[in-house]
């Protein structure tokens, strides 16, 4: 009986031991809900290998990917919420999907945020022969030719699409949208002025404007771009308050507990303080979030305020998802 005795309390004692271990005590998972390459799994990745000093356990970088970042998004909404699986979203996955698509988790309710992420502004660019020669002018031009000019993006709901959407509703004019597979291809028929005009996101932009393929316009940004600071924002521009964003962030399923959180998003920040780490995210085009910004209570008041103010314009438009 007391050999019985003795081997319950050396059990007892080595799962309390277990469950006292300090979070993280092993690999955390950050799921990515888009394919390698693109910006977002280049965001990743970069947050990744950096927290993993802070946090001093790995944190692994999995591309889940299909409808739109959906598949990614839910397996992270179903995950234990423990801390051991985080979500990287962004504006498409958390805003517009929500929007445009029928979805098995609620984009708002079914996550806690941990920290907002670098944030990729649009650049207004246009073929290199097209006449006008700043911002005020393409409108001009736009406004006396209803219909005439097309702008590419990367699908239906894509940024892009919907920043074109906007653009018209802030302007009054009207062009045609052509869809593409990926903005890759839309931005070659760009370059080939096979199209008019694109609202590209600055990492995949700039470099062609600065190459003096394309014109660029402006930011729809509020500040100026670190990686070509010679183009002016919208509200330099002439069109003030047409700011869209491309921005990303961190959330893990809801019910993990508050330490948890704060753990993640003191990594989260200090990883964005890096200046090793900033260099690779200016060299994409990304945008440091404000210190102000950082905190788990900024990014869960900045979804809300995105949610309400896109969902009506995507609505509007009729704007769904491509089957």
């Amino acid at each position: 009986m007391k050999v019985l005795l003795v081997a319950i309390a050396a059990v007892l004692g080595t799962v309390g031991s277990a469950a006292a271990q300090p979070y993280p005590s092993r690999p955390i998972t950050m799921i990515v809900p888009y394919a390698t390459g693109g910006s977002t799994d280049a965001i990743g990745r970069i947050m990744a290998d950096r927290m993993r000093a802070s946090l001093g356990q790995t944190v692994v970088a999995e591309n889940v990917t299909g409808a739109n970042g959906s598949i990614g998004v839910g397996r992270a909404a179903r995950a234990a919420a423990d801390g051991y699986t985080i979500g990287l979203g962004a504006w498409p996955t958390h805003v517009v999907n929500g929007a445009i698509m029928s979805l098995n988790y609620d984009v708002l309710n079914d996550f806690e945020p941990v920290a907002l992420l670098p944030t990729q502004p649009l650049v207004i660019v246009a073929k290199k022969s097209m006449a006008a020669q700043n911002l005020r002018e393409l409108i001009v031009w736009l406004k006396a030719n209803p219909d005439k000019a097309s702008q590419g993006h990367a699908g239906i709901g894509s940024t892009a699409h919907i920043g074109g959407v906007f653009f018209q509703k802030q302007t009054g004019t009207r062009f045609a949208f052509v869809p593409y597979r990926g903005g890759g291809p839309a931005m070659q028929d760009l370059i080939a002025g096979q199209i008019d005009l694109m609202f590209d996101p600055a990492g995949s932009a700039v470099p062609h404007v600065l190459a003096g393929s394309i014109k660029a316009y402006a930011v729809t940004g509020k500040t100026r771009l670190s990686a070509a600071p010679d183009l002016p924002t919208v509200d330099e521009a002439g069109l003030p308050g047409m700011y869209v964003s491309l921005w990303h962030a961190l959330w893990v399923p809801k019910g993990t507990p508050k330490d948890i959180i704060a753990k993640l998003n003191a990594a989260a920040v200090e990883a964005m303080a890096d200046p090793a780490v900033q260099k690779r995210l200016i060299a994409i085009g990304q945008e440091l979030p404000p210190p102000d910004m950082q905190t788990p209570e900024a990014l869960g008041a900045y979804h809300k305020a995105e949610i309400a103010r896109w969902w009506p314009v995507i609505k509007e438009a009729g704007i769904k998802a491509q089957q």
